[in-house]
């Protein structure tokens, strides 16, 4: 029998704590999804809203493993992972490099270009000491061509993110991705398909699932179009040549692995009108509601969602083996 304790996020305004609310939503329904399929697999579960004020919580827990349903910061960014480290309590997923790597958009940015897999071209502006907006619209101007991406480097679901079409928009967009992170990502705009390849196994044997095909109805991928109703349509196998979803699925598995990811991981992608992938993101917490894109892409390959939340405990306990 597996004890199982789900984290979801901190929902209280406090100093720089920021983002972190945003997410709270679709942390909780991540929660009640993963619940309920551990129950339903005859796993003792109990359920944890974690507040970071009351760690003492957390310091007294005696279970034989977490599985993180924390998206943002506290939970992608590798704090949440740490404490587990040091408390010696197993999880599910990915470890604290790993997921500060992959929460650090630019950061995973280079390693991903250094291995040969194609990103856009970005720079980032730091203004934990000043934001001199002024200062940095001139130097985006004189770097980028519109339109471009100004978003917050460590942010999930799209927040804070600003596609600007008009110069008149730079200074608007600094301010909106400022209220989440104090480092600013600024990238060109790369239009095109929009794809995500889910990696699933141990380390050394991944695999990726089915691409999927993601079309928003609105005008980009925006945190509407990921969790309101109707806001997306889901193509699974996503329709492309199959040399291409060799590609994706192939550079899907190495950045998992780049950025040594553990378990599973979600890997975004715009295939750009010359038909090439360009890499967005590695998600090492992404959203595992039953109708989320992980568990519409098991569903293909038979996998319910119920068995998918198992495999994902199954492997983390062959990975607790491994390492005694």
């Amino acid at each position: 029998m597996v004890t199982i304790r789900d984290w979801s996020v901190w929902n209280e305004d406090c100093g720089f704590i920021r983002g972190t609310s945003g997410e709270r939503e679709v942390s909780l329904s991540t929660g009640k999804g993963i619940v309920k399929a551990l129950k339903n697999k005859g796993h003792s579960v109990i359920g944890i809203d974690f507040q970071p004020d009351q760690i003492k919580e957390i310091l007294k827990l005696d279970v034989d493993l977490v599985f993180i349903g924390l998206h943002g910061k506290y939970g992608e960014d590798g704090k949440i992972q740490g404490l587990l480290d040091m408390l010696e309590i197993p999880y599910v997923g990915s470890g604290v490099l790993a997921s500060a790597l992959a929460m650090d958009k630019a950061k995973s940015k280079q390693v991903f270009k250094l291995n040969g897999i194609k990103t856009a071209n970005s720079k980032t502006y730091d203004i934990a000491k000043s934001f001199d907006k002024t200062t940095i619209a001139k130097d985006i101007r004189s770097q980028f061509s519109l339109p471009f991406v100004i978003k917050p480097n460590q942010e999930g679901s799209t927040l804070g993110l600003t596609i600007v079409k008009q110069e008149e928009q730079i200074e608007q967009a600094l301010e909106t991705a400022a209220k989440s992170d104090q480092v600013i990502l600024v990238e060109e705009y790369v239009k095109g398909r929009e794809v995500t390849v889910p990696v699933i196994g141990l380390p050394g044997e991944e695999r990726a699932l089915p691409v999927i095909e993601i079309i928003p109805k609105n005008e980009y991928y925006d945190f509407d179009s990921k969790y309101q109703p109707g806001g997306s349509q889901h193509i699974v196998p996503a329709e492309l040549q199959e040399s291409l979803t060799e590609q994706l699925m192939t550079e899907a598995v190495l950045a998992h692995q780049l950025l040594g990811c553990s378990i599973y991981s979600r890997v975004d992608f715009i295939i750009n009108e010359r038909n090439e992938p360009v890499i967005l993101e590695v998600n090492t917490l992404p959203g595992m509601t039953p109708t989320s894109l992980f568990p519409d892409s098991a569903q293909v390959i038979g996998w319910s969602y119920d068995e998918l939340i198992e495999k994902f405990v199954e492997l983390s306990a062959k990975k607790k083996k491994q390492a005694l």
